[in-house]
């Protein structure tokens, strides 16, 4: 049988297409990006709430995948032992799941709530005693854009960092630079970073 060079070439290209699509899928299990602008961050905004941090989360292989988001804390350089607040979650029957992903901190009479949440989970509120001291500064810096950030297994992400100063000033950090993260650790009083890791299961 004669073989023609065009199918052959056809098929060949085809063959490339479907690879490099089942690659790119399998490297990329989620996507995240900043949602400063969501109903959530404006709600608290409105009411005068607190402080509340959204993101756009979607899950790829939701089915197979586990994911774990969590709050490190530390304090005047010294990582605490157990996490502000953390979730863990997957296996999820729906094959991707997405919606919100964020912390907040929520204002109360008396005290201060960190609060933890993902698409269709939320950790209990867990009381923040040790914050906003008197004549120092706060705030929150996002460690990704507004463009989508793909998440790769096995990998730690920062998100964001809440922080406070030792005194009456604060400086910018880049949280994409691990060495950066450590001299804001090291610099500042109070110190809480959101990360989030995906597991295969």
């Amino acid at each position: 049988m004669k073989k023609n060079p065009f199918t052959f070439s056809l098929l060949l290209i085809l063959s490339l297409i479907i690879i490099s699509g089942c690659t790119n899928s399998k490297d990329s299990i989620a996507t995240i990006s900043v949602n400063s602008d969501s109903e959530h961050a404006n709600t608290f905004k409105e009411l005068n709430l607190g402080e509340l941090y959204d993101f756009d989360f979607k899950l790829n292989k939701a089915d197979k995948a586990w994911v774990n988001v969590w709050i490190e804390s530390y304090k005047d350089g010294k990582k605490e032992p157990q996490p502000l607040a953390e979730l863990s979650y997957g296996e999820n029957p729906n094959k991707v799941v997405e919606g919100n992903l964020g912390f907040g901190i929520l204002n109360t009479d008396d005290t201060r709530l960190g609060i933890l949440y993902a698409p269709n989970v939320t950790a209990t509120p867990q009381k923040i005693d040790q914050i906003h001291s008197v004549g120092v500064f706060s705030g929150w810096d996002y460690a990704i854009g507004e463009d989508k950030v793909e998440l790769k297994l096995g990998e730690t992400y920062l998100l964001g960092a809440y922080r406070e100063s030792k005194g009456n000033s604060i400086r910018t950090y880049n949280l994409q630079d691990e060495n950066e993260v450590k001299k804001m650790i090291k610099d500042d009083r109070i110190i809480f970073l959101l990360k989030i890791k995906i597991e295969e299961k």
